[in-house]
Formats: structure tokens, C-alpha cells, sequence
């Protein structure tokens, strides 16, 4: 008889929380549970070199957390990258989410871009894998990336299917979901992008657009 092997599983969080990666294309409610990230956050225009920069040192310091939990045998697959996105409410008051991303310069913006970790990732962890890609790879950056903790609990999502600069017909729609419901905006606009926009075509871009209410 052949000695047995142990596999060890690799944990998926889109499998494990595939109700939070899922969406309709259609306005609904979803009601959104705590969870961990790790985070970065910035200012400008996504067609910037700083926010290819800002990318750069997320996935870095999100593959080292991931091989040293691999380690540790508690290996997981990099999630989803995600965006929170916002402005300044005060300058541009009259301006709701649906019509900003068409009437809000982007340099304007500011975001926070996050990857979903597994429950058990740790702070102290995530400082000794930025301080040790720091130091190897000289991404400066790295050192902004920190465990960012949200619960957004009720929201109003849908997914969006094709080119980011026709995402506003989709918020339309999710503004006119909210009003119909008598709902008032309770967090920041959400973005978590299914498709690699590297290399997927425009038209077949996949994107979950969420917006948390009360």
C-alpha cells in the first residue's frame, strides 16, 4: 500500500465567501460582513504612474504575507483587488455618486485600494513582510501598506459588465434603487474588480459596484 500524502488545502476566499463576490446585474440588497484587508491609500488619477506604484507595493507585500503563511502551512490565494473611492463632500456637495466620476476631475479622487486577507492574518506580520520587501525590492510605498478592518453591513450592489468609464450608468441605477427605498448614502463608494483589466478586454470587464446605505 502506498503511503497516504497530505495535501494541504489552499484556502480561497471567494470560495469561502462567495456571497461577497457575487453580484446581479441588477440593483439589490446585501448585507456585508466584518472582514480583514490589507490596504493603501492615495490620491489621483488611476492613469498616474503613482497609482501603478501604489498597486506595486500591495501585491508585493500581499504575495509575501501569502508565502510566509504558506510557511506556516496555512497557504491562501491572493483575493480580488478591491477600491474604495471618495471626494472632497464639502467642495463638491452638490454632486452625488452617480454623476461624480463624470463631473469630479480624477485627479481629485482619493482612494483605498484593498485585497481581502483570511481571518488569521496579523498586523505584526504584515509590518515584517513590508519592512523585509522594503528593504529587498526598495518599493518606498510598502511601508504605507497596512490591516485595514471594514464592516459595511447593509448595502446596495450590482454587478457592472463592460469599460470603467461607463460605470456611471450603472450607479444611475443603483441611486435610483436607493431613492425608490427612501435609502441615504452610509459609507464610501466600493469597487471590487472580478476581471483583470490588464488583459481583459474593456467590453468583458467585470466589476461589482457597491454602496453601503441605511
Amino acid at each position: 500500500m502506498p503511503p497516504l500524502v497530505n495535501f494541504m488545502e489552499k484556502l480561497d476566499l471567494s470560495k469561502q465567501y462567495k456571497a461577497y463576490y457575487t453580484a446581479t446585474t441588477k440593483p439589490a440588497f446585501v448585507e456585508i460582513e466584518a472582514a480583514k484587508y490589507l490596504s493603501v491609500s492615495g490620491k489621483g488619477d488611476p492613469s498616474h504612474p503613482d497609482y501603478a506604484s501604489t498597486l506595486q507595493a500591495l501585491y508585493g507585500t500581499a504575495y509575501g504575507v501569502k508565502f510566509w503563511y504558506k510557511a506556516q502551512k496555512q497557504d491562501f490565494v491572493v483575493a480580488k483587488l478591491e477600491g474604495l473611492w471618495w471626494f472632497d463632500e464639502t467642495q463638491y456637495k452638490a454632486i452625488s455618486m452617480a454623476y461624480a466620476p463624470t463631473q469630479i476631475p480624477r485627479s481629485e479622487w482619493y482612494y483605498r485600494m484593498l485585497i481581502r486577507l483570511p481571518e488569521y492574518v496579523t498586523a505584526e506580520v504584515i509590518q515584517r513582510i513590508a519592512d523585509e520587501v522594503t528593504e529587498k525590492k526598495q518599493i518606498a510605498l510598502v511601508k504605507q501598506v497596512e490591516l485595514y478592518e471594514m464592516q459595511e453591513g447593509k448595502c446596495v450592489q450590482m454587478l457592472h459588465v463592460g469599460p470603467f468609464d461607463k460605470e456611471p450608468e450603472s450607479l444611475q441605477q443603483i441611486l435610483q434603487f436607493s431613492e425608490a427605498h427612501q435609502l441615504q448614502k452610509n459609507g464610501l463608494h466600493h469597487e471590487i474588480y472580478l476581471s483583470d483589466f490588464r488583459t481583459t478586454a474593456p467590453e468583458k470587464l467585470r466589476t461589482i459596484l457597491r454602496e453601503p446605505v441605511k
